[in-house]
């Protein structure tokens, strides 16, 4: 019975007006979304267009001579090695004044 009574109370309540109603201002904001949307798919449209359709270096103008050239291609980490081999020694032996190594 109790049930019953809470299903009454329930039926009898009653929602203000308002409830599930959107008013102008939610239409003027879903107008003014939709537009922005349009403007921006429109300026996307026009930037994929300037998009060259691939990024491969053959498709590209050198910009120098000196890229005219064919260079031999070196294998992986070799110009470290010649950098490291051109390098300075990082720890070197005491020396005495006259450059000559120091011996005990």
């Amino acid at each position: 019975m109790s049930t019953a009574l809470t299903l009454l109370a329930v039926d009898q309540q009653q929602l203000p007006e308002d409830v599930g109603k959107s008013g102008p201002l939610g239409l003027l904001l879903i107008v003014v979304l939709l537009i922005a949307v349009l403007f921006l798919g429109r300026s996307m449209g026009r930037h994929l267009k300037r998009v060259p359709r691939s990024f491969d270096p053959a498709d590209q103008v050198p910009d120098t001579p000196a890229e005219l050239i064919d260079t031999p291609d070196r294998d992986p980490g070799e110009e470290l090695l010649d950098t490291l081999r051109r390098a300075p020694l990082a720890i070197e032996p005491p020396r005495e004044d006259d450059g000559r190594p120091y011996r005990s």
